[in-house]
């Protein structure tokens, strides 16, 4: 038995509850500002403690990624994001996320074929556009001023 997509579409509908689309902006809103406040308490912190500025500013996003990846092998990173959806994507600990999950999906097995083969399967893609569209607009704007 064959379903036509617009047949499909409507039983998908019926079947998916409505989201509470305002309650989901504001959540993700909390959450990924409370990173961000997190993230500027960890300076003010280091500061403190009497690191420099420039030592300060790889602790923050290091300590961040730790985190996020501490809070993924716990599986309470999920558990966040299912809620907060894109609070949780704040580049930093989204990217920590999406390399720890599937390596800790594919560790069983083994080190090689397993992490280290589907360690960058999300966060590949993501490294790959970012290299190449920062050198596409490094050339673009190299263009612009020599112009």
């Amino acid at each position: 038995m064959k379903i036509k997509k617009e047949e499909y579409s409507k039983l998908v509908k019926k079947a998916s509850p409505p989201s509470p689309k305002i309650k989901d902006f504001i959540f993700a809103f909390v959450v990924g500002g409370l990173i961000c406040v997190i993230g500027e308490l960890l300076f003010e912190l280091y500061l403190y403690l009497g690191l420099f500025e420039k030592q300060v500013k790889m602790a923050v996003p290091v300590t961040l990624i730790f985190i996020a990846a501490l809070l993924t092998g716990l599986k309470i990173f999920d558990k966040i994001a299912k809620r907060a959806g894109a609070g949780t994507l704040v580049p930093i600990t989204g990217f920590a996320n999406a390399v720890v999950s599937p390596a800790i999906e594919f560790k069983k097995e083994g080190f090689v074929l397993g992490v280290g083969a589907n360690m960058f399967k999300i966060a590949g893609p993501v490294i790959v556009y970012g290299t190449v569209a920062s050198v596409v607009y490094g050339i673009i704007y190299w263009i612009t001023t020599i112009l």
